[in-house]
C-alpha cells in the first residue's frame, strides 16, 4: 500500500484582468441584488421621509435718528447685545407652548399626543433659528450686527410662515417694550442716585473721622520705627541661634567623648584583675599601651567628626592606631607564652585601678559639661521664644500700616469720586429725561422688518437625489464585499489558468461542463422568476412610496 501524503498549503494565483471579469460574471447577481435593494430601500425612505421648510424674515437694526453727540441714550446696551436677551424671553417655555397650543397654528399634533409637551417644546426651539448678519461695514463692526434673520422649520409651509410672522411680531413688540422700559427706569435710577450721592458724601466724611481715632499709634509714620525694632530683634535670633548650634555642636563631642570614656572604662575595667605569677604581675608596658590605644581611638574619633575619611590628619591617626595595637598584640603574645610556664594567680593591677579612678574622674566632669550646655541650651531656647512673640508684634503692626495707609486713602478717594458723581448725575438728570422724551418719539435705536416671512417654495429637507445615490453606493459596495467574500472562500478550480498553475502539469485538451438541458432550463426559469418578482416588488415598492408622497397626503 502507498501511505498517505500529507496536503500542502499553495498560495492563491494572483488575478488578472481576466480574471476579475470572470468574478464578475459568476457573481453578477450577488452585485446586481443589494445594488437594487439599495436603491429601493434609499427611494422609499426618500419618499416616505417629510418635507421640511423653512421661512424666512429679516429684521433690520436702526440707529438713533438725532446724533448721541447731541442726546445720549439711555440704553446701555446696543440691539445686537439685547437681541440675545430678548431671544431667550421669545423662546420661553410659555410663549412656544401659546405658539403650539394657538388653535390658528395648532403645531406638531402628532407629537403632542404620543410625547409630553416639554419634549414638543424643545423640539420647536431646535427648529427656530435666529443669525445675526454682519454688514461689512465699519460701523456693524463696532455694534456687531446691523440685521438679523429669523428661521423656522416645519412640515406646513403656510404654518412656518404663520410662526415666523408671529416671530417678527414678538421681536418688535418686545424690543418697544424694553426700549421704553429702560429709557424709563434710568431716569428713575439717576434721581435715587443723586439722593444716594449726598448720603454717601456725609456718610464718608464720618468714617474718616473714625478711622484716624481708631488707628492711632498704627499710622503710616510709624513704619521706620517698627522696621528698625524688627532688624535689631532679627540681630538676636540670628546671635541666639548660631549659639544654640554651637552648645548643639559641643553636646555632640561631649556625648561622642562620653562613649569612647565608656568603653576604655569597660576594656580597664576588665584587665583590673589579671593573671600573673606569683611573684610578678603584668607587664606594665602593655597597660601603657592600652592607655595610648584608648587616646589614639578617641582623637581619631573626634577628627572623622571634623574632617573626612581621606584628610591627612585621620588617616596619621589611623597609621599610628595601628602601630601600637601591633605592638601590644605582639607583647601579650610574649606574655602568655612565659605565663604558661608557671602557674597562673589572680590579682588586682594598681595601675589599672588607678586609671580605672581617672576615667571615672573624667566621665563626671564630661556629664557635668554635658548637662550645663542642656541648661544654656534650653535657656537660649526660652530667649528665643520671646524674641519671636516680639518680632511677630512688630510684623503685625507693620503688616496693619500699609493696609490703613490704603484704607485711609482709599476713603479720601471715596470722597472726591463721591462728590464728582453727585455733580455729574445733577447733569446726567437733564440728559436722561431729554432722552425719554425721545423715546417716546419713536426716533432711538429701533427695530424694522427688512424682509418679512417667505412663503417656500420648495422643501429643504430631504434631498432625495443624495439619499438614492447613497443608498446605490452602499448596496454596490455591500455586492462587492459579498462577492468578494464568496470568491474567497471558493477553492475551486475554474479555469485552464487555475489548472496549470496549481498542478504543474501540462494541459492537452478541456471538456465542457455537460449538464441536464431540463435542469438547466428550470435554473433559468427560477433565476428569471426570482429576479422578474424582485423587479416588480421594488418597482411597486417606490411607485407606492412615490404615489404616497404626491397623492396621498392629499
Amino acid at each position: 500500500m502507498v501511505p498517505q501524503q500529507g496536503y500542502a498549503n499553495i498560495s492563491r494565483r494572483p488575478p488578472d484582468i481576466e480574471d476579475y471579469i470572470d468574478i464578475l460574471r459568476r457573481y453578477r447577481s450577488w452585485i446586481v441584488g443589494p445594488t437594487f435593494a439599495g436603491l429601493v430601500i434609499a427611494v422609499v425612505v426618500a419618499f416616505l421621509w417629510p418635507d421640511t421648510f423653512i421661512s424666512t424674515a429679516v429684521m433690520r437694526i436702526t440707529p438713533q435718528q438725532i446724533s448721541e453727540r447731541l442726546v445720549p441714550s439711555n440704553i446701555s446696551t446696543q440691539m445686537a447685545e439685547r437681541l440675545l436677551a430678548m431671544q431667550q424671553q421669545i423662546e420661553s417655555r410659555t410663549q412656544l407652548q401659546e405658539l403650539i397650543q394657538r388653535p390658528s397654528l395648532n403645531l406638531y399634533p402628532k407629537d403632542r399626543q404620543n410625547k409630553p409637551m416639554e419634549d414638543v417644546i424643545e423640539q420647536m426651539r431646535k427648529a427656530i433659528k435666529i443669525t445675526l448678519l454682519d454688514s461689512g461695514g465699519a460701523q456693524s463692526q463696532q455694534k456687531f450686527a446691523s440685521a438679523f434673520e429669523i428661521s423656522f422649520r416645519y412640515a406646513d409651509r403656510y404654518k412656518a410662515q404663520a410662526v415666523v410672522r408671529e416671530l417678527v411680531s414678538k421681536f418688535t413688540e418686545e424690543t418697544n417694550n424694553q426700549l421704553r422700559t429702560q429709557s424709563n427706569t434710568t431716569t428713575l435710577f439717576l434721581n435715587d442716585q443723586l439722593k444716594e450721592a449726598k448720603a454717601k458724601i456725609d456718610q464718608l466724611d464720618a468714617e474718616i473721622s473714625k478711622f484716624k481715632m481708631e488707628n492711632a499709634g498704627r499710622l503710616p509714620d510709624q513704619l521706620q520705627s517698627n522696621q528698625q525694632a524688627v532688624s535689631v530683634l532679627e540681630l538676636q535670633q540670628q546671635s541666639i541661634n548660631e549659639s544654640i548650634n554651637r552648645d548643639a555642636q559641643d553636646k555632640m563631642m561631649l556625648e561622642t567623648q562620653m562613649q569612647n570614656l565608656k568603653q576604655e572604662s569597660t576594656f580597664v575595667g576588665s584587665n583590673l584583675e589579671q593573671t600573673a605569677n606569683r611573684e610578678a604581675v603584668k607587664n606594665g608596658r602593655i597597660i601603657q599601651l592600652n592607655n595610648m590605644i584608648l587616646d589614639l581611638e578617641t582623637q581619631l574619633s573626634g577628627a572623622r567628626q571634623t574632617y573626612r575619611e581621606n584628610h591627612p590628619d585621620v588617616r596619621s591617626l589611623e597609621a599610628k592606631l595601628g602601630v601600637l595595637k601591633k605592638q601590644r598584640d605582639d607583647l601579650e603574645k610574649e606574655e602568655s607564652s612565659a605565663a604558661a610556664k608557671v602557674a597562673p594567680t589572680k590579682v588586682v593591677n594598681p595601675q589599672v585601678a588607678q586609671s580605672l579612678e581617672s576615667l571615672k574622674l573624667q566621665m563626671a566632669n564630661v556629664q557635668a559639661q554635658i548637662q550645663a550646655r542642656n541648661m544654656s541650651m534650653e535657656d537660649r531656647a526660652k530667649r528665643l521664644k520671646d524674641i519671636q512673640t516680639e518680632i511677630g508684634v512688630y510684623r503685625a503692626r507693620i503688616e496693619t500700616i500699609p493696609v490703613n495707609e490704603q484704607r485711609f486713602a482709599g476713603l479720601q478717594r471715596d470722597y472726591n469720586i463721591a462728590k464728582a458723581d453727585y455733580d455729574d448725575k445733577a447733569k446726567k438728570m437733564e440728559t436722561s429725561e431729554t432722552s425719554s422724551n425721545l423715546e417716546e418719539r419713536k426716533a432711538g435705536e429701533n427695530l424694522e422688518t427688512l424682509d418679512p416671512a417667505s412663503l417656500p417654495e420648495q422643501a429643504a429637507e430631504p434631498n432625495r437625489l443624495l439619499i438614492a445615490g447613497s443608498g446605490i453606493g452602499l448596496g454596490l459596495f455591500f455586492g462587492v464585499f459579498m462577492a468578494g467574500v464568496k470568491e474567497m472562500k471558493d477553492t475551486s478550480l475554474k479555469n485552464l489558468k487555475d489548472v496549470r498553475a496549481y498542478t504543474n502539469l501540462p494541459v492537452l485538451s478541456s471538456i465542457p461542463l455537460l449538464e441536464n438541458a431540463l435542469l438547466v432550463r428550470r435554473k433559468r426559469r427560477l433565476f428569471w422568476l426570482g429576479w422578474s418578482t424582485a423587479i416588480i416588488v421594488g418597482t411597486i415598492a417606490m411607485s407606492s412610496s412615490m404615489y404616497y408622497y404626491y397623492f396621498g397626503k392629499s
